[in-house]
């Protein structure tokens, strides 16, 4: 299968007290490590910084979301399931329903989600 990946990144400000390893530039180096060792074509970098994980009303968030509505999207890779957000209930409806309703799939590099 072709995969147009979305490459998804969030920054709060509470993520900045768990120390650099959590900056949006080593979350976009890890990434792109990730997808050139794997031959993926990128499709978007969507990156909300400042943006708490328990809000999915995150700008870039909702422009991905809508690229995977388009079809434009068929994978999501983050740094970790926290990236993609803190609500857990609402991150396990995107993960468990609404991405393979898309046909997307997701990958959390550090927690080994996939």
């Amino acid at each position: 299968m072709d995969y147009h990946v979305a490459l998804y990144i969030r920054l709060s400000k509470e993520d900045e007290n768990e120390g650099p390893s959590e900056s949006v530039t080593n979350q976009k180096s890890l990434l792109n490590e990730f997808v050139q060792q794997h031959r993926l074509s990128v499709y978007d970098t969507y990156v909300d910084d400042g943006w708490s994980g328990t809000n999915f009303d995150r700008p870039d968030f909702q422009r991905m979301i809508g690229d995977i509505e388009a079809k434009k999207v068929n994978m999501v890779i983050t740094k970790d399931l926290s990236r993609l957000g803190r609500n857990y209930l609402k991150t396990g409806e995107l993960i468990e329903i609404v991405f393979p309703e898309y046909e997307v799939r997701y990958i959390a590099i550090n927690d080994g989600v996939d």
